[in-house]
């Protein structure tokens, strides 16, 4: 059975694609930042044309958004026209090529920020009156209206944890900070004990490929198999570069904890996570030592 991508060219996007050529997997997709090549065709989501190219009954994997929560913030209008209504319009392409599936991307982003231990799993209530986040309520309002609009299709919701890998920008937290201590003396956080299930890439693009194949309306939280705080990434960071940094933090005392259950997915995707953060982190090491080695003297 055929994949096809919204965001193909993005970070997880081509991971996406190159597991499924690995797989023998047929792939294509479309991208709205680069140029046509032999799987992506460039191509607006919002644009009802796109039903063209998705091949009858394939799994229609939905990755393209405004992700950044900043840009979310400075042009709401924008995010809520991208990841609501360019949602709906994928949709409803899916429908008219009847398509196997609609994988939808999500994220943990949609539970808030919490200050304690408290654990966050699929079926709990999320108040959207409560929510600071522009990004994390268009990803909600999205997800009820596939809910709502869409029940002759199948479709998984996948709330992401926060993802980190291999990449030259768009960095997430673990990104930041061992790049941080790699090149600074001195390294600034909030809260050391901030927390977040943080997760590798390729543990994400086994998780969208293993929640092919299901039926109906589920949702599944993609995530780490445990929280892990900025401290233990700064201490990892350091313990693998062989570096001492001055830590200044700003905000000790208010710490900010997500924590997704993943035992959902686990049990019923058949997945885990695979890549725990020292592994992670020498991924990124390598990836940013050969970066660093392409650059030209001047």
């Amino acid at each position: 059975m055929s994949v096809f991508l919204t965001g193909s060219e993005s970070f997880i996007g081509r991971v996406v694609v190159q597991r499924c050529q690995e797989l023998a997997i047929d792939v294509s997709g479309i991208d709205s930042h680069a140029p046509d090549n032999a799987i992506s065709k460039r191509a607006d989501i919002r644009d009802p044309e796109i039903a063209d190219l998705i091949p009858e009954g394939a799994t229609v994997v939905h990755l393209a958004a405004i992700s950044r929560d900043p840009d979310c913030r400075s042009d709401p209008k924008g995010a809520f026209d991208i990841n609501v209504t360019g949602t709906l319009n994928v949709a409803l392409a899916a429908q008219q090529r009847h398509a196997s599936q609609l994988i939808f991307a999500s994220s943990e982003w949609v539970y808030g920020d919490v200050s304690n231990d408290e654990v966050q799993r699929e079926d709990a209530s999320v108040d959207v009156t409560s929510m600071t986040s522009e990004y994390a309520l268009s990803k909600i309002v999205a997800e009820q209206l596939l809910k709502l609009s869409f029940s002759s299709l199948a479709v998984t919701v996948l709330r992401f944890g926060i993802v980190y890998g291999p990449r030259p920008s768009n960095w997430s937290a673990v990104e930041h900070l061992f790049e941080a201590v790699r090149t600074k003396d001195e390294v600034t956080v909030g809260a050391l004990a901030t927390a977040r299930r943080f997760i590798h890439v390729n543990d994400i693009v086994s998780g969208i490929l293993a929640s092919r194949e299901r039926s109906g309306f589920e949702v599944f939280n993609l995530s780490g198999n445990r929280p892990i705080t900025l401290g233990e990434v700064i201490e990892e960071s350091r313990r693998l570069l062989a570096r001492e940094v001055v830590i200044t933090e700003k905000a000790p005392d208010q710490p900010s904890v997500r924590n997704p259950d993943n035992s959902k997915a686990r049990a019923q995707l058949g997945w885990k996570p695979e890549i725990d953060l020292a592994a992670g982190l020498t991924d990124l090491k390598n990836y940013l030592s050969k970066d660093q080695e392409a650059v030209p003297d001047d």
